[in-house]
């Protein structure tokens, strides 16, 4: 046990015990999700008196499931944990006065449903009326941040191809994609009830998101609340949103309903603006078909529902090789047919490798999603559900392009082909079982239990058969591969989650009690050793037929007769050669206890108080040279760091207060808001990262231009003592890190209007308490500045390379990065919306809404640490970043969603439904290229914006023959930045980090859908037929809908330092040939196929009953 966790341990025994106690006598969910709904009000005479005692019975008509309790002395009631949807029937009882019975209300998720009466001595029955605050979750006492429920009739109706719960999304406001508030979005949570299924490594922003499919059907999704700022400490585990979706439920009636649909290329359009696209260079197909099935098993008891959804999709691999005399253009590359043809054939005869075909062959992608659910009706005061769900997805990758294996540009270049068994398959496989009881005591305590598991894995699989990677060059450049795809050995990820939530809820007269705590533990297995089937790379075809034949031969021998220009091996440093496994493992714990207080009867308060805790297990491993070295914080201050140590166990507080005020009484108006910390995760590949970059799992040989590693199958043999690199990098995490907090603010107001529209206006706030840092404590610090108006400091490196260059700027030479994860406290965001709703109500259902957002912070960080750090661009260096705007930026959001459904003479019904999202497109850096400010990172440098570009030192410089002279230069530049208008406004300043925004862009899909009623045994079918548009805007005009893309956001090149020390300059170009010329606009329009053009699906469904 680590030392930092023996004394955590001694200094909060309380806490820990609880935690301990908690774990042993339940099991192990943090982050907890509501899977529920519930029925509040008050019941009171006609003298306004509250009843004491009143009987409240609600039934949910389509199962029968009964819930009940009885008013207290203030005359409210509270019925928790209900089933979401509807309609049920509430009665209301009470000696001495008629019974009242309300039907058609409709509950949604994670929300009360307000049901104030008054009791009079004469029946009162009303029938078929649908209360206010039944199909609206805006109305409630217990709403008091920012959220939208997105109901089955809203996932039902609106366009969709991708049959995808988390692309409705976009119907939440502050919403950019999956990226929600300005926030990663890694940092959402998301769960289907109740059940963690976040992509909690963080190679991905969505579980399904390694292949691109959905993790469970649609058809299995009744409802979907996007949380942005709930102030119930219930919720958590997430900085950005809290996605929770609740699966359908059977009932007593048997439903169900199969579906197929289809689209390709010949659906697709091919014009976007003036570029005509070709379909038979963009050739696909994508089928998805499945059913669901519910009903009951033991009616009003038992019910059971299941869904299979199975989704297969093809694009062919496009490039063609050369017959011989066929121009490079197109499709057609330079490669030879003959040469792979004969290659191939080479390495089968004499080596046994089969390199699989080179071209005419589908790229796949399958997933099959299952679901299986029981509910279970065990007495009125208990309910259970058990819910088994999988996802079985793979998708076919081509071989990486990637350089730091090899020299990369391997594929779809026009210069380079390889062959199908050099790609790989990446893998995203989902097994979860979750159960959830729902126990209501007495009419004054329940309870909620949810425990669960969960089981993914992202490995890599191959179609080839372990060999080397080899690498042909012809004119300097790849010409083919094959061999074993250079990243995909023994790459392998998998991680299971262990969850467990317990909700005791105490009601007392005008308080609500919950003392809850949950318990999440997350075990990760990484392994990736890339380089591991050692990379031979070959001048020419001449050089690879020399060395292999003499291989063949000689199989002992031990210099090759041809020079390499590459040879590269990674190899396992530990004892044995064994696997280099990067385990991580976590056990995340939390306690919460909250009041929800009825102040008065316009006034409900929330108050309440969370503490998180989490406690890595000691995975990591020591290297003992860092021990002895010295690093360096951006402050100068000596740091002496172990590349074993994990974050140390951190208290994490999130105190909040909610309230929600009915302005008027009569749930027409109503401010709400509140203020408190929101805890989530990290990703944890940031803390994988630290696991696995040390120095000492691996070692790496790379030699260039040598005859001393003569082609081998077996390319460890040239290790004969594996030991430790002499050179490495280390990633490394602050002992005091902290999983990230922002404090939020809301505020909000509600309004009903006629037609039954719904006004909100909302302002959210958000500050970072721990953000996301990081530092390279192996840099050296600045050593000058430029001179001149850009006087930005210079560091050790300026104007060397190589061996200079990397020795001037580390601290420790041999070190090749050091990247320190920590936090920070500077970014924020801000997001003020206006919306306008109607919720389904006559056919119709319409929501309008505006976003202004922005959001700042100081690193978008990736899934690497050291490309993280790199990422980040700044004027003084990496490691002083100027807070700047976040690449999760959404300055404007104005869209809207409408469908009308209309039936006729009990045939059949017609549905359309329209979205249009008008938004800026993002964000993007002006920054200098190559290596302005000499500390051995390209292109992270900020520009500097000259009051004229005459400030500026210019280098004359020739491309294709045409020569630019400073003086050109400098004119050119002058107007490319009156041009912009972003560097327009930043004249003597420097460009900001994503200072520079993308113009709005305007796009709308569209769906129709077309019902045929069939009578059968006496009930009603329906046959649908249904078309989705997307991109409708660009079938209705070929100019419309159509993206912007930045032409180059580095218009000058770093060229050297004058005498005087300034920085001189080349002005980047665009062309070829005679018609080079030098950058002269920012932006041009793009031309994506089925994303700049329109994209049509057809799909087929029979639904019964």
């Amino acid at each position: 046990m680590r030392i930092s966790t023996i004394k955590f341990l001694g200094r909060y025994k309380l806490g820990m015990y609880l935690l301990i106690i908690g774990f042993l006598t339940m099991g192990s969910n943090l982050s907890a999700q509501v899977t529920t709904s519930s029925m509040v009000g008050r019941i009171i005479d006609e003298t306004k008196e509250p009843l004491i005692g009143a009987t409240v019975v609600a039934v949910h008509t389509p199962s029968g499931t009964r819930y009940g309790t009885v008013t207290n002395e203030d005359g409210r009631f509270t019925i928790p944990n209900m089933r979401i949807g509807g309609p049920y029937q509430v009665t209301v009882s009470y000696t001495g006065y008629e019974d009242i019975v309300q039907d058609n209300i409709f509950l949604s998720l994670g929300t009360a449903t307000n049901l104030d009466l008054t009791m009079q001595t004469e029946t009162l029955i009303i029938e078929g009326i649908v209360i206010t605050s039944s199909r609206s979750d805006v109305f409630s006492s217990d709403r008091t941040g920012a959220a939208t429920t997105i109901t089955a009739d809203q996932l039902n109706t609106l366009p969709t191809v991708s049959r995808n719960f988390l692309d409705f999304t976009r119907l939440t406001p502050q919403a950019r994609g999956s990226s929600i508030g300005g926030q990663d979005n890694r940092l959402n949570n998301i769960t289907i009830d109740g059940s963690l299924l976040n992509n909690s490594f963080g190679l991905s922003g969505e579980p399904g998101g390694r292949t691109g499919i959905a993790p469970i059907s649609l058809d299995a999704i009744e409802e979907v609340q996007v949380n942005i700022a709930p102030f119930d400490v219930r919720q958590s585990g997430f900085i950005g949103g809290g996605i929770n979706a609740v699966t359908r439920s059977g009932t007593n009636e048997f439903t169900g309903s199969a579906f197929y649909t289809w689209r390709n290329q010949n659906l697709t359009g091919i014009h976007a603006g003036e570029t005509t696209l070709i379909r038979d260079q963009n050739q696909f197909t994508n089928k998805q078909y499945g059913f669901r099935l519910g009903g009951p098993i033991i009616k009003n008891k038992l019910f059971f529902f299941t869904s299979v959804e199975l989704e297969r999709r093809a694009s062919p691999y496009q490039d063609i090789a050369n017959k011989g005399n066929d121009p490079v253009e197109g499709n057609t590359t330079r490669v030879l047919e003959s040469d792979l043809k004969a290659v191939s054939d080479f390495l089968n005869t004499n080596f046994g490798y089969e390199t699989g075909i080179y071209q005419g062959y589908d790229l796949n992608t399958t997933g099959d999603k299952y679901l299986a659910k029981l509910d279970w009706n065990i007495n009125d005061k208990n309910k259970f559900s058990l819910r088994f769900n999988r996802l079985d997805s793979e998708a076919d990758q081509l071989i990486s392009n990637s350089t730091s294996l090899g020299f990369g540009n391997r594929r779809t270049n026009g210069r380079a082909m390889s062959y199908r068994n050099s790609n790989y398959i990446i893998f995203d496989k989902i097994t979860s079982v979750i159960g959830e009881l729902n126990t209501l005591f007495s009419n004054k305590l329940s309870n909620n239990f949810i425990a669960g598991w969960t089981f993914q894995n992202e490995d890599r699989g191959t179609y080839g058969t372990f060999f080397p990677l080899i690498e042909i060059q012809q004119e300097g450049q790849t010409y083919f591969s094959t061999g074993f795809e250079p990243f995909t050995p023994n790459n392998q990820l998998e991680y299971t989650t262990y969850q467990l939530q317990d909700n005791l809820s105490l009601y007392l007269n005008k308080h609500t009690l919950t003392a809850g705590l949950n318990i999440e533990r997350l075990k990760f297995r990484n392994v990736f050793f890339p380089g591991a089937q050692g990379v031979f790379v070959y001048n020419s075809l001449e050089d690879f037929y020399s060395d292999l034949t003499d291989a063949k031969a000689n199989p002992n021998r031990t210099v090759s007769p041809v020079e390499l220009r590459r040879f590269q091996y990674r190899y396992s440093a530990l004892p044995g050669g064994a696997e280099p496994e990067q385990p991580t493992r976590v056990t995340y714990g939390g306690l919460y206890l909250q009041d929800e207080m009825a102040v008065s009867s316009k006034l409900m308060v929330t108050a309440g108080i969370r503490m998180d805790v989490p406690i890595f297990d000691d995975t990591g491993f020591e290297n003992p040279e860092v021990l002895t070295q010295t690093y360096r914080d951006p402050n100068g201050n000596p740091l002496k760091v172990s590349t074993k140590n994990l974050p140390d166990p951190q208290f994490l507080f999130s105190p909040r207060v909610g309230f929600n005020y009915d302005m008027r009484g009569d749930r027409t108006a109503q401010l709400r808001g509140g203020s408190g910390i929101f805890t989530g995760r990290p990703a944890f590949v940031w803390i994988s990262n630290v696991v696995g970059n040390n120095g000492v799992l691996t070692g790496f040989e790379q030699i260039d231009k040598t005859t001393t590693r003569p082609f081998t199958t077996d390319p460890g043999k040239f290790i004969t003592n594996p030991s430790l690199p002499s050179s490495y990098n280390i990633d490394l995490v602050d002992n005091n890190f902290k999983f990230p907090q922002v404090w939020r603010s809301n505020l909000a107001i509600d309004k009903r209007l006629p037609g039954e529209f719904v006004g909100t206006l909302e302002l959210i706030y958000s500050k970072d308490i721990n953000g996301i840092s990081y530092w390279n404590i192996n840099q050296e610090s600045a050593s000058g500045t430029f001179t001149g108006p850009d006087k930005r400091p210079t560091f050790p490196g300026l104007g060397l390379s190589g061996t200079n260059l990397n020795n001037a700027v580390r601290i420790n030479d041999n070190v090749t990065g050091a990247v320190y994860l920590t936090n920070e406290n500077q970014g924020s965001a801000l997001n003020f919306t206006a919306s306008l709703e109607k919720r389904f109500s006559n056919g119709w259902f319409t929501k309008v809404a505006y976003n202004f957002g922005s959001a700042q912070n100081l690193v978008d960080a990736g899934s690497i640490a050291s490309g993280s750090y790199n990422s980040i661009v700044s004027v003084n260096g990496n490691n002083y970043p100027d807070l700047g705007y976040s690449s999760y930026d959404q300055r404007h959001r104005l869209f809207g969603a409408i469908n009308y459904r209309f039936e006729y003479l009990k045939a059949g019904a017609t549905q359309v439904g329209l979205f249009i999202n008008g938004a800026t497109q993002g964000r993007f850096s002006y920054v200098y290229n190559q290596d302005m400010n000499g500390d051995g990172i390209n292109g992270n440098d900020l520009l500097y914006v000259p009051n004229n570009a005459s400030e500026l030192t210019f280098v004359d410089f020739t491309s294709n023959g045409v020569t630019f002279t400073a003086a050109q230069q400098a004119a050119a530049f002058d107007k490319y930045i009156d041009q912009d208008s972003y560097l327009s406004t930043r004249r003597g300043q420097y460009a900001e980090r994503n200072g520079a925004l993308l113009p709005w862009l305007w796009r709308a899909d569209f769906s129709f859908l077309q019902e045929v009623y069939v009578n059968t045994g006496g009930k009603r079918n329906t046959l649908q037929f249904r078309a989705d548009i997307l991109n409708f805007t660009n079938l209705i005009n070929k100019n419309w809908g159509i993206s912007d893309k930045v032409i180059n956001s580095r218009p000058l090149s770093f060229s050297g330092v004058t005498g005087e020390g300034a920085p001189s300059y080349k002005m980047v170009t665009t062309g070829s040939g005679t018609s080079t010329k030098l950058l002269d606009q920012t932006l041009q329009k793009d031309a994506i196929f089925a994303s700049d053009t329109y994209s049509i699906q057809f799909g087929i469904r029979y639904l019964f009953n």
